[in-house]
């Protein structure tokens, strides 16, 4: 009996030690994609495009209530035809212009969304080469719904990840708040 305890105790041990450490390690992956370089640039690009196609909106806004206005001073002196005539004229030109903005707002919001998920791609991707190229079994993502809600700081990888996707550069939110 005792040498059965002692038997089943050795597989044990040398069980034990033939499993392997696995190495794991978390992201916070909103910070490591809001301070990715390329979602910045990518941010001031359509926000900056969407300034300049709605600078463009407000400017043909302008012109149609002026040409309201217009109308609207001379509207009692026209025959009941031609005030009929016009207010057609005028409304087609305010759904086209309705038309126009939604247009351009769908192409900017459509734009920047196959660039962002190219972007959150990316990330993913680099992410997992970093995994298999350090050796890690696991690499959790802690995002915005904290699904990792303790880990040890040593395992974030986040800076890490984010320094290396960065191409050395370590600025960070915090960095360019001040």
């Amino acid at each position: 009996m005792k040498k059965i305890v002692c038997v089943a105790s050795a597989l044990l041990i040398l069980a034990s030690c033939n499993q392997q450490i696995e190495k794991t390690g978390y992201v916070n992956n909103t910070k490591v994609v809001s301070d990715f370089k390329d979602m910045k640039t990518a941010q001031e690009k359509w926000t900056k495009k969407n300034n300049e196609v709605r600078a463009e909106l407000e400017e043909k806004a302008k012109q149609f209530q002026i040409e309201v206005e217009g109308y609207k001073n001379i509207m009692k002196s026209m025959s009941a035809s031609n005030r009929e005539k016009k207010e057609q004229e005028l409304m087609v030109k305010q759904q086209g212009l309705q038309r126009e903005q939604q247009a351009k707002m769908q192409e900017i919001q459509q734009g920047s969304q196959v660039e962002i998920d190219s972007i959150i791609g990316k990330v993913k991707s680099f992410i997992e080469d970093y995994g298999k190229k350090n050796g890690y079994t696991y690499i959790y993502g802690d995002t915005e719904t904290s699904n990792i809600l303790y880990g040890k700081e040593e395992l974030d990888l986040t800076d890490k990840i984010l320094k290396e996707l960065n191409g050395g550069d370590t600025a960070t939110t915090d960095e360019t708040k001040e």
